[in-house]
């Protein structure tokens, strides 16, 4: 079977894909998995660890094909609030849960579950089920994708690329 090994971020790529795969939050975050696109060719995604990908990505087939990417609508919850400052509250809250959030503008996403939903209701904010493609946040821990973590302060020296932490700044920060 012909393996995937190189995630091409959105906007790296460009010309007509000789397939696309639709695929969930959790789809999108594997490591190796057989898969088969829309327009039949089968292949194995092998990545030397989990990316997630995200729609308009592609995937680079070892006969160089490609093979684009696209976000499947999902079941979610759509969270509003009265203004920033109450939404960051409800986002703090739904943090504090540790539970996938997708961060929009003026709103805030995450999968329904009527116990979390109810919640959020009982901090006077807005519930609306959608069917949407799901994009959470990776989180401050999150392994980051070398495609979709980007700085306009690469060139310049700071203790913020270094992956380790000392335990001071850990119990402070």
């Amino acid at each position: 079977m012909i393996r995937a090994t190189r995630v091409l971020p959105k906007g790296e790529w460009s010309g007509a894909p000789a397939d696309t795969v639709t695929l969930d939050y959790d789809q999108r975050h594997r490591r190796r998995h057989a898969m088969t696109g829309a327009s039949g060719i089968d292949f194995l995604l092998d990545l030397a660890e989990a990316i997630p990908l995200r729609d308009g990505d592609a995937l680079e087939l070892e006969d160089r094909r490609i093979v684009a990417i696209k976000a499947a609508p999902e079941p979610l919850a759509e969270i509003t609030a009265s203004g920033p400052n109450h939404l960051l509250r409800v986002a703090w809250h739904l943090g504090n849960r540790h539970l996938p959030t997708e961060a929009l503008a003026d709103r805030l996403r995450i999968r329904r579950d009527h116990v979390i939903e109810e919640m959020v209701e009982g901090l006077d904010a807005t519930v609306r089920h959608v069917v949407e493609p799901f994009n959470p946040e990776g989180g401050a821990y999150a392994h980051p994708a070398v495609h979709h973590h980007r700085h306009h302060h690469e060139d310049a020296p700071s203790l913020a690329h270094d992956d380790r932490l000392d335990e001071g700044t850990a119990r402070r920060g």
